[in-house]
């Protein structure tokens, strides 16, 4: 039995289409990407009472219950208030009304990898800058794709986002403690970027400036003669997309932030969306922002009202490096251009 239904708004509440007609598919948004296990007795009551019994786990990290009806969508919004409060209100301190679910779809979920909660190799704990994060992006109207890495290995893929985040460090050596073995500096040959190298007194010469930051050094080092300073630091990767045209890797934007500065820099996110869409939200990669914008431009907004860090470091310039399923898809009638001018 056909019926109808404003199909934009029940999208706009977290509920994806499905090809069978009526049927929406709830995504819960788990910025973080770790929740206490008591929640999968929500979902599981969801699945079973209105959904047909399973759920996807979905690639940006939101649980997925498909097959619910339209009419029982203001029955689903009612029962995950109490996921919405503690998850978005409580954990990551997002203000909105939950009592009707979620308010926007458009800025995804927050992903991130295991982090320094578990991970050896993090350098960063991830789900801590998330739950930060969320509250800056949500709940509004314009897309975003934010994915958060513990460490420059990039499990979370932080290079295919809008705006990827990667925990970085600056290791401390103690040369007093090292016995010159050469583990750090077979480590770093293997898994970085070579900038160690063993001295002809057997301790370590470092090449500061191509250091990744990701703390290898440290684990490799039997006797603890690199470690970790308190201080942490970020990397922030833009315009990293996929997608049927020109998918691409994202560029470095910014080395060696703190934290105070990567969720300064982010809060400006909606203002530049906003200015380049000319106030219309739509869905749109936010590489494609920058590149109607251009950087020269993304960069100002991104950087207003920002004060850097002594170590921080900014791209003059990107060189993005697309693949171009159809050859020469820039090159098209100038009315068909959208630059914003």
């Amino acid at each position: 039995m056909s019926e109808d239904c404003n199909i934009k708004k029940i999208r706009n509440n977290c509920y994806r289409q499905s090809k069978e007609q009526g049927e929406f598919m709830l995504q819960l948004r788990v910025p973080g990407a770790v929740m206490e296990s008591k929640w999968l007795d929500l979902v599981r009551h969801v699945c079973e009472t209105w959904g047909n019994g399973s759920f996807h786990i979905g690639l940006r990290q939101t649980l997925n219950i498909p097959c619910i009806r339209a009419e029982s969508i203001p029955a689903v919004n009612a029962y995950i208030k109490p996921f919405l409060d503690e998850i978005e209100c409580s954990i990551c301190g997002v203000e909105m009304n939950t009592d009707n679910g979620y308010p926007y779809i458009a800025p995804r979920n927050i992903m991130a990898c295991i982090g320094g909660i578990h991970c050896i190799k993090a350098n960063i704990n991830t789900q801590d800058i998330a739950h930060k994060m969320e509250k800056i992006i949500y709940p509004n109207p314009y897309h975003i794709k934010i994915s958060v890495a513990g460490c420059p290995n990039d499990c979370a893929k932080a290079h295919f986002q809008d705006f990827g985040i990667i925990g970085c460090t600056k290791p401390v050596y103690d040369i007093d403690r090292c016995i010159g073995c050469g583990a750090c500096v077979k480590k770093c040959s293997q898994a970085a970027t070579r900038v160690l190298k063993l001295n002809d007194k057997h301790k370590i010469d470092k090449d500061t400036c191509c250091c990744v930051g990701c703390g290898e050094c440290v684990i490799a080092c039997p006797t603890g003669a690199w470690h970790r300073p308190n201080r942490q630091f970020y990397k922030i990767l833009i315009g990293g997309r996929t997608g049927k045209q020109y998918p691409r890797m994202g560029k470095m934007f910014a080395n060696w932030l703190t934290e105070d500065c990567v969720l300064a820099i982010l809060k400006n996110w909606p203002a530049f969306s906003d200015w380049v869409l000319g106030g219309k939200p739509v869905y749109i990669h936010g590489g494609h922002l920058i590149d109607r914008a251009g950087y020269q431009k993304f960069k100002d907004f991104m950087l207003k009202d920002v004060t850097l860090n002594p170590e921080a470091m900014i791209a003059e310039n990107i060189n993005w490096a697309e693949t171009e399923y159809r050859s020469n898809i820039h090159v098209k009638p100038l009315e068909q251009h959208q630059s914003v001018r």
